[in-house]
């Protein structure tokens, strides 16, 4: 009987090291869902800050070689 005691408790011993890590490994799957969906976010607004920064390029004056008119 003393055998089967020391099973019993290792076995529940394993059940719950298996729920913990069961439950970290949600824990971290959701962080890491978070994680990817800030970086998704951050990443067309980068593009879309890369965008409207080409569009003011285009828009802007060209720079001139020349002096200016009082020289």
């Amino acid at each position: 009987m003393n055998d089967v005691a020391r099973l019993s408790e290792r076995i529940d011993a394993l059940e719950v090291r298996l729920t913990y890590q069961d439950e970290a490994i949600e824990t971290l799957n959701q962080t890491i869902t978070a994680q990817w969906k800030q970086i998704d976010a951050l990443t067309r607004q980068l593009a879309e800050l890369r965008d409207r920064l080409q569009e003011a390029e285009r828009q802007a004056p060209s720079p001139a070689n020349e002096r200016p008119p009082h020289y």
